[in-house]
């Protein structure tokens, strides 16, 4: 039996894992416990990636659709018959009919992104979607707008920091996103241990906060206004760092004429949490020896995430605290990121078929894909879906079925036959992290502690699973283009990764040498964010930047609208240990008892007053769409808060343990279309989404 280093690429921090291997087979997974970062953490979801591995049920072939369900077929006949019906769409209706989407799991794939690239380019497809506009593009958005570079995201320093303000957030479920650090829970018991604060703002007492910190319970999709109220109140009673302003702030008054409209007093009803709390909560924060701020996807699936964003920076900055020890900071990794996303300064926006759009790292609102297919005056006839479920992961329900019903072409890359892959024409089969090559490339400038990994193919790919790379570049051999396996199956895909490696004077071949093929590079030190990070034209932060005021005015709207929803119920998503997004339901070990279904979680009052009780059978609806589901009772929902976990309604699909278990599409209840989404990021409303609920008749 031989040991093998690999790391895990199911989130950011890439914990690094040993693979027993033997005749070609990977007997167990276990924690790297000599790793010098993760030093043997790994959670069980990571773990789970070896059942998924052995799934019986993943794709092993390329498969066509024949009538009503799908034939074995060679690569040969799938590379031909997907380069003729690519050629016969274009031919018909021009390359602008070609339109893609690309899943999250690509982002931990750094193979497929230049092949992506590659193929895309090649057939003029221009009209892409992403999974990031349903959980992340906010952020890429803010901060393109006040650092002028779109990957520019300051981590905060738990390891120093005196008081922790998390919005939207819940590491022990999800550990963090957008800061890679392994075995966060264990570091956030630490700075506790120590005297550090930590409060965390959310409409639920979520598992983290159970035996950490303290808890700020807001309603839902209302941390913009505490976040401008906390500084309204830190403006008025003089708690702002006019030196840090001075030296490194634009339009700090525009920053204090927006926030003076939303005072603790004003916002308290809506938010939910008291004047005088919001003071107390502005005041710690403010006199604290050390501040940092974090937000995740409970904020920036909201209506407005870059907003809030935004403000989350400008507590930092407004404290003194930006890219001081113990606040925020720019995390430097092994290629300088924030220079690879700068900003050219220019408005974002453009005129689309539904009105005024722009594009965030490439991608289109996700929300507007089946308008797109449907009603566009050119519309979208054929996709290209890559390690993406876009039927259960963006909002539409019903219609976005309808949407990709109505294709004339769809190829799907997958490792599972998914609820997408079922409106496929050709669906290919892709291999898993331990079947391909890799580099641990998302967590990229925001690493606790910066690391770069390889990690070879750990077994070869069982029956006939490829790579997406070689998926993609076989299809452009059939097409007639120059590929990369002109020379060959096995070219040299490391070129792009060893230029950028050499920025740290590494290259693949010397990762492969060290022990757990690993580089632990430089510790993360602050104080070099305005010298050499900053990518404005002042090199100053903006601190209201222009291209936010229409969304300003919007915030106020928004306000007003929600002073007038008092009885409302606003549904939130709610993640668990058992699930990861649509793609870990077909997992044996992850259906415990309890994790059969996605109930709806109640608070004991909204369920009474309705006549509802624990395990009662609900309807949940709204003008988007509707599903039932059974009743859990949860005491730590804030009262008018109900939550629902997303990736389930897998009803359709051919993965045997996923369809006995099937569960109802939360998205369904979910807006689409012009307007369901935020203008200023393209980032879908997937939270604080109003319902109602009825006892099923």
């Amino acid at each position: 039996m031989t040991k093998v280093s690999t790391f895990c690429r199911v989130c950011e921090p890439s914990c690094a894992l040993i693979a027993d291997v033997e005749d070609n087979q990977i007997i167990s997974l276990k924690p790297d416990k000599d790793h010098p970062v993760s030093k043997g953490f790994a959670c069980h979801k990571g773990l789970a990636t070896l059942e998924l591995h052995n799934d019986p049920d993943r794709l092993a072939f390329p498969q066509k659709k024949v009538g009503e369900g799908f034939e074995r077929i060679s690569w040969d006949e799938a590379a031909q018959g997907i380069a003729s019906r690519l050629a016969e769409i274009k031919e018909k209706y021009g390359a602008g009919a070609i339109a893609s989407y690309s899943g999250n799991p690509l982002a931990f794939n750094s193979l497929a992104g230049p092949a992506i690239g590659s193929f895309f380019i090649k057939n003029e497809i221009r009209t892409n979607f992403s999974s990031g506009t349903q959980d992340c593009v906010n952020k890429f958005a803010g901060s393109e707008a006040i650092f002028g570079s779109s990957t520019i995201h300051p981590v905060p320093d738990i390891e120093h920091t005196d008081f922790l303000l998390a919005f939207g957030s819940n590491p022990r479920i999800s550990h963090m996103s957008f800061l890679s650090i392994a075995d966060p829970v264990a570091s956030l018991r630490a700075a506790e241990a120590r005297g550090a604060k930590l409060r965390f703002v959310d409409p639920r007492v979520n598992e983290t906060i159970k035996g950490l910190g303290e808890i700020v319970q807001v309603h839902p999709d209302t941390d913009v206004y505490l976040m401008a109220a906390m500084l309204h109140h830190m403006d008025r009673s003089g708690q702002f760092d006019e030196e840090t302003l001075a030296a490194h702030g634009d339009n700090v008054a525009q920053l204090r004429a927006f926030v003076s409209a939303y005072s603790p007093e004003r916002v308290a009803d809506v938010v939910g949490v008291s004047a005088q709390e919001i003071c107390t909560l502005a005041d710690e924060f403010a006199q604290a020896d050390s501040a940092a701020v974090y937000m995740s996807t409970g904020v920036n699936m909201g209506r407005q995430g870059t907003i809030a964003y935004w403000l989350l920076f400008m507590l930092s900055l407004v404290s003194g605290n930006f890219d001081k020890r113990g606040g925020n900071y720019y995390a430097e990794g092994f290629y300088p990121a924030a220079k690879a996303g700068k900003g050219n300064g220019e408005s974002p926006f453009f005129d689309g078929p539904f009105g005024e759009v722009r594009k965030i790292r490439g991608s289109l609102p996700g929300n507007l894909m089946a308008d797109m297919i449907l009603d566009a005056d050119k519309p979208i006839k054929a996709m290209v879906v890559i390690s993406g479920n876009p039927i259960l992961s963006v909002g539409g329900g019903e219609r976005l079925e309808e949407a990709f019903a109505s294709l004339e072409f769809l190829f799907v890359i997958d490792i599972y036959p998914n609820a997408t892959a079922e409106f496929a024409d050709y669906v290919l089969p892709a291999t898993d992290m331990f079947e391909r090559q890799d580099i641990n490339i998302c967590g990229l400038g925001m690493q606790n502690q910066p690391f770069v990994q390889y990690s070879d193919m750990i077994v070869p790919p069982k029956d006939e699973r490829r790579p997406e790379w070689w998926s993609l570049g076989r299809i452009e051999q059939a097409q007639g283009f120059d590929s990369v396996l002109d020379d060959g199956d096995n070219p040299y895909l490391f070129g792009r990764t060893d230029h950028m490696l050499k920025h740290v004077d590494l290259s693949i071949d010397e990762l492969k040498r060290k022990p757990s093929q690993t580089a632990v590079l430089p510790a993360n030190v602050p104080g070099k964010f305005f010298n050499k990070w900053i990518q404005t034209e002042s090199g100053k932060i903006d601190c209201c930047p222009a291209v936010f005021t229409e969304a300003l005015a919007l915030c106020e709207n928004i306000f007003t609208a929600s002073e007038n929803e008092k009885g409302q119920l606003k549904m939130i998503s709610r993640r668990t240990n058992y699930m990861l997004n649509s793609w870990f339901h077909n997992l044996p070990s992850l259906k415990r008892k309890n994790q059969l279904d996605n109930p709806i979680f109640m608070h004991p009052q909204d369920a009474r007053s309705r006549n509802l009780g624990d395990g009662s059978m609900a309807s949940i609806y709204n003008d988007n769409g509707a599903v039932e589901a059974r009743v859990v009772l949860d005491e730590d929902l804030k009262p008018g808060t109900v939550a629902m976990t997303h990736g389930w309604g897998h009803a359709k699909t051919r993965m045997r343990v996923a369809q006995k278990h099937a569960g109802v599409n939360a998205n369904a209840l979910l807006p689409s279309g012009p307007g369901s989404y935020e203008k200023l990021s393209n980032q879908a409303f997937m939270t604080g989404i109003p319902v109602s609920i009825d006892a099923c008749a």
